[in-house]
């Protein structure tokens, strides 16, 4: 299995269409594992609870250093195993 997590902003259309594809064993060996989001309230959250995604949140005004900001990234998707990263908004 390819664990990916998908990054997202806003309403999760674009990983509501990757959910359904996987929903209908389009994505072959992938699997969504992790959804983080760069905003809290962003609809893409409740998207992926809704199909039992684990999702995350990190912003800019959490961690406003840059390099701390990508280590944090980094070992929030680390700590998952995540094999790929999808941009999806």
């Amino acid at each position: 299995m390819v664990r990916v997590a998908v990054l997202v902003s806003g309403g999760g259309t674009n990983l509501q269409a990757l959910l359904d594809a996987q929903d209908r064993g389009e994505l072959g060996a992938a699997e969504i594992t992790y959804v983080v989001s760069n905003r809290k309230a962003a609809f893409a959250l409740e998207r992926a609870k809704n199909h039992n995604v684990e999702t995350g949140v990190l912003s800019k005004v959490m961690q406003p250093d840059p390099v701390k900001y990508d280590e944090q990234l980094h070992d929030m998707l680390a700590a998952r195993n995540i094999d790929m990263i999808v941009l999806a908004g």
